[in-house]
């Protein structure tokens, strides 16, 4: 049932519904800013007082959506959002930024407690995920003289496409995956502590 009122002569189903006019102080971003929590439901056991697991690493990102596009390729003229070989910013808008609440080993690099801006170079077979300190930059400004920690991480693949790209954690046996998803394409990034 929604907050306003029924109007007891007028059955629920022949409401219209309250459309907002167009907000004169914002527009509604296109690629949406999200977060995802490691562990996944932290913010629900905070606001419970339940959050007995210390929260791990949380993503800040935009989520750009397909609207019929091909996100990722090389073909010339370009046909794709994202070519190969390129810097992405793994998302839209400001630059995505990751933090993680204690150290971390990520395919065999330590990575300190802190937060960072991450960015990738994608390939058809493999991702480069690259952990930066340059903070507070909008887009990708990339300034490779305060890269962390360069990873290498497979690609895949997949039958289902995504329409937003996302990023979600999901527990596994030495700490979380970080799974990164759009259109077909889908990259793990292995994070243990």
């Amino acid at each position: 049932m929604s907050c306003t009122s029924i109007n007891s002569s007028n059955p629920p189903e022949l409401q219209k519904p309250v459309i907002e006019p167009v907000n004169p102080y914002a527009a509604v971003d296109k690629s949406p800013m999200d977060i995802s929590y490691y562990p996944v439901n932290y913010p629900m056991q905070l606001m419970s007082g339940n959050d007995s697991a210390a929260l791990v690493a949380r993503v800040i990102y935009s989520r750009p959506q397909k609207n019929g596009r091909t996100i990722f390729g090389n073909e010339s003229p370009p046909k794709y959002v994202q070519q190969y070989g390129t810097y992405w910013r793994l998302g839209a808008n400001e630059a995505t930024e990751i933090e993680f609440f204690k150290p971390v080993t990520i395919n065999d690099k330590k990575i300190a407690k802190g937060r960072y801006i991450i960015y990738c170079i994608p390939y058809a077979d493999k991702w480069i995920i690259v952990f930066n300190s340059n903070l507070f930059s909008w887009g990708l400004h990339t300034d490779t003289t305060k890269d962390i920690a360069h990873v290498e991480i497979p690609a895949e693949k997949t039958d289902r496409p995504i329409e937003y790209f996302t990023m979600v954690f999901q527990q596994s046996p030495t700490g979380a995956n970080l799974i990164m998803t759009w259109d077909n394409v889908k990259a793990v990034l292995p994070i243990s502590f």
